[in-house]
């Protein structure tokens, strides 16, 4: 099976074989990625019935941020179909936390971008990676309402499907100066309200073009090829899990503001690798150990 083919992958679900075990016992990368792909199907039904929902309901979280029942159906659903498919893996969702201890974890955002799905903007997706022995696997985002989907797997390739629902692979871009550079972040709040707004701008005076698409969209524009820089200064590991694999399987770098490659430490830089040191030295040389 050809991990760029979708349609392939969802046949294998479909049919059990992305449920058997390889002969270590484990499954392997293309099953695994195959099970993500048909959840992620899965999970684009609930949220495209959802958005833009008279009936949504919304709640607010003790951090302020705002849940609707569409997270809470997505979480729901993924935890179930796993429980059947991998009943021995663990799985860390955004609203529901940490279930199980092993070697294998899943770790879901079920909508990530809920401020903009429950104001009726259509950049949000859900997100599911996987990660074994503390290494991201495999990466699935999905965003019905952009009509786009990404995917990857360790060892092969990063893909996606357009809005016209052709397939192709993804590679970062060749920019090589900052001059040159694309920078995309999420918003100002975000750094302003842990006193890293000087940072961002420190990096932001010195690249071509800045936008703040943000959330995931950011740093798969990165993978593409489209956005060259992607800072942000405070991010939940379930925001980037899936994000990291993709990006690096693009031809890029995956790290947090100290350089520290992975998607757990709080923060991230995602770039095309050819920046990457250039970037972080706006992080690195503001004196913050953050």
């Amino acid at each position: 099976m050809k991990l760029s083919d979708p349609a392939a992958a969802d046949s294998a679900t479909n049919s059990g074989s992305a449920t058997e075990p390889a002969a270590d016992g484990w499954p392997t990368p293309a099953d695994d990625l195959a099970l993500a792909l048909s959840l992620a199907d899965a999970a684009d039904k609930i949220t495209l019935a959802r958005f833009l929902a008279v009936d949504l309901r919304v709640e607010s979280k003790p951090d302020n941020t705002p849940v609707s029942d569409a997270d809470t159906a997505v979480e729901s659903m993924i935890r179930e179909r796993l429980a059947v498919a991998r009943p021995d893996d663990a799985v860390l969702g955004e609203e529901e936390g940490l279930t199980g201890d092993a070697q294998r974890r899943w770790i879901l955002d079920p909508v990530d971008g809920t401020k903009n799905f429950v104001r009726g903007v259509p950049v949000w997706a859900t997100l599911l990676g996987l990660e074994v022995d503390g290494e991201m696997v495999v990466g699935v985002a999905s965003a019905p309402a952009m009509g786009r989907r990404w995917w990857a797997a360790t060892g092969a390739g990063a893909f996606t499907r357009t809005a016209t629902g052709d397939t192709r692979a993804l590679r970062v871009s060749s920019v090589s100066r900052l001059e040159d550079a694309f920078l995309s972040f999420a918003s100002l709040e975000g750094w302003t309200e842990r006193g890293r707004l000087d940072e961002l701008l420190h990096l932001a005076g010195q690249v071509w073009r800045t936008r703040a698409y943000g959330d995931f969209w950011s740093h798969l524009m990165v993978a593409e090829g489209a956005i060259d820089v992607a800072p942000e200064p405070v991010v939940s590991l379930w925001d980037l899990a899936a994000l990291q694999v993709i990006v690096e399987e693009a031809g890029g770098r995956f790290t947090d503001l100290r350089g520290r490659r992975g998607a757990g430490h709080g923060t991230v830089l995602s770039t095309n690798g050819h920046l990457h040191e250039a970037a972080l030295a706006s992080f690195v040389t503001s004196g913050s150990a953050r």
